[in-house]
């Protein structure tokens, strides 16, 4: 699909991904994605429309009815086959979020891996769907709990890690039995919708995840949304603290990581050249988006 640019030459458009489906938007907003190392418009894409996100939505609910009563077994299947896809196209992945990102290779191909890290801990989410059972926790009481999916699932991930907060996201929730809609940052959804390219060939079905686009309109209408039961993000502290705001005013389960900074302890004893290496990484590392411990 192609879209007339702001320089009268087409560009590629960023479709959205609706029910199992990749789906041309209707919307009249469209912003340009571009390479940061050269400022070229790599694609456009769309801010959503009412109507797309309701149709999201419907869909992640409806399908969650079923998804739900799967097998867990089956389920981590679907996230063994989709991590040795994953790893199949770990270097195709890394160029195209360079490109989008203005990432040194090196850099994309550590955020790809991060992220195919947790798609195998989801194949492994029999464990983490494991509950609990207690005999005789009082005279003739046994008590047992059981772990449960909530329902449709939220996350809006930030630009600096394309792959790999995506990753940390969908994946484990879709194992765990719930249906996910992805916002991913209007800056770098080529990466994303790769990422749902490469979910659908490993199998999964149709309707457990959904990947809408937009801006600060598309991200309230959706955390108002009553069918959305649980909300995860990552980006900036006021962001953050708005979505959250957001999320909990409408009684949804919030979890959001607000930016923060590399931190470095040196011991009197440490290495000159590889504390000086450490330094330099975690400062501009990622440019300089980076909230992790440096080694």
């Amino acid at each position: 699909m192609t879209h007339t640019g702001t320089e009268s030459s087409e560009v590629s458009i960023v479709p959205l991904f609706l029910g199992g489906d990749f789906v041309e938007s209707n919307s009249k907003k469209w912003i340009d994605v571009t390479n940061p190392a050269n400022n070229q418009v790599l694609a456009q894409v769309p801010c959503a429309t009412v109507d797309e996100i309701e149709r999201a939505v419907k869909s992640a609910q409806d399908t969650f009815e079923t998804w739900k009563e799967v097998a867990v077994p089956e389920r981590a299947r679907l996230m063994l086959r989709y991590q040795h896809l994953l790893k199949e196209n770990h270097d195709e992945l890394a160029v195209l979020l360079s490109s989008e990102t203005g990432k040194t290779m090196a850099d994309a191909k550590g955020d790809v891996w991060r992220g195919i890290e947790v798609v195998e801990q989801a194949a492994n989410i029999a464990s983490n769907m494991m509950g609990e059972f207690v005999e005789n926790v009082a005279t003739d009481i046994d008590s047992y709990s059981i772990i449960q999916p909530l329902g449709v699932c939220l996350g809006i991930t930030p630009f600096n890690f394309p792959a790999m907060i995506p990753l940390w996201m969908f994946p484990i929730a879709i194992a765990s039995g719930n249906t996910f809609i992805l916002k991913p940052s209007e800056q770098v959804p080529l990466t994303a919708m790769r990422l749902a390219s490469l979910f659908e060939q490993a199998g999964a079905p149709k309707g457990v995840l959904q990947i809408v686009h937009g801006q600060e309109p598309q991200v309230a209408h959706l955390l108002a949304h009553p069918s959305i039961q649980a909300v995860s993000f990552v980006g900036s502290v006021p962001v953050a603290k708005s979505i959250y705001q957001q999320a909990t005013d409408n009684f949804k389960r919030a979890q959001c990581f607000a930016g923060a900074k590399n931190h470095m302890v040196i011991m009197p004893d440490a290495d000159k050249q590889q504390v000086i290496s450490n330094l330099v990484g975690a400062s501009i590392g990622a440019a300089g988006q980076r909230c992790m411990r440096s080694p």
